[in-house]
């Protein structure tokens, strides 16, 4: 049960390339600020379906996990249907959740996930390119950054984009975890 729930939490967190609104962010004193706005123009309906976890900050919850998928499903309530797969010692995990947008006029791009109960974590898109192919999303905190792509793998070019991305907003790209997917490029 810890583990699916450690699971669960991971994959809320998971996981876009315009421009974003900038309303930045700081941290407590001492340390440098980051932007973590969320881009102002947003489709829901082409960000659903599966994205594959290119690379992540370290957390717990998906410490040592590979090929990592996220799938997201629009429910008849408007709701979000979030699946999480993965690999870790050589068990396939999943963890299933939901998302909401809770302000989709005002902020389309800040959705909210739960794996848990009623506990919802922030999900921002912060980056995504015009054919909501690679997307770069983070949340409220600075410990947690992730590039999804549509494919398992991202061209260098369209990657150096992403990576500039969360460098101008603050983030230490050197701190990335690049995910083994070579069991989804078959």
């Amino acid at each position: 049960m810890k583990r699916l729930i450690s699971l669960a939490l991971a994959a809320m967190s998971l996981p876009m390339l315009s421009q974003a609104q900038p309303s930045g962010s700081s941290l407590p004193s001492g340390k440098p600020e980051y932007n973590n706005s969320t881009i102002s123009d947003f489709d829901l309906s082409r960000y659903l379906g599966t994205w594959y976890e290119i690379a992540r900050f370290d957390h717990s919850f998906e410490r040592g996990m590979d090929n990592v998928v996220a799938e997201y499903l629009l429910r008849e309530d408007g709701m979000i249907d979030v699946t999480n797969t993965g690999w870790k010692n050589g068990k396939y995990r999943i963890a299933e959740g939901k998302a909401k947008q809770p302000d989709p006029s005002k902020d389309p791009a800040h959705l909210e996930v739960s794996f848990f109960l009623f506990f919802y974590s922030d999900y921002n898109v912060m980056m995504i390119d015009d054919g909501y192919k690679v997307a770069l999303v983070g949340s409220k905190s600075p410990k947690y950054l992730w590039i999804l792509s549509r494919t398992p793998e991202v061209s260098d070019s369209v990657m150096d984009e992403v990576l500039e991305e969360a460098s101008g907003r603050g983030y230490d790209i050197d701190k990335l975890i690049w995910v083994d997917q070579s069991a989804n490029m078959e």
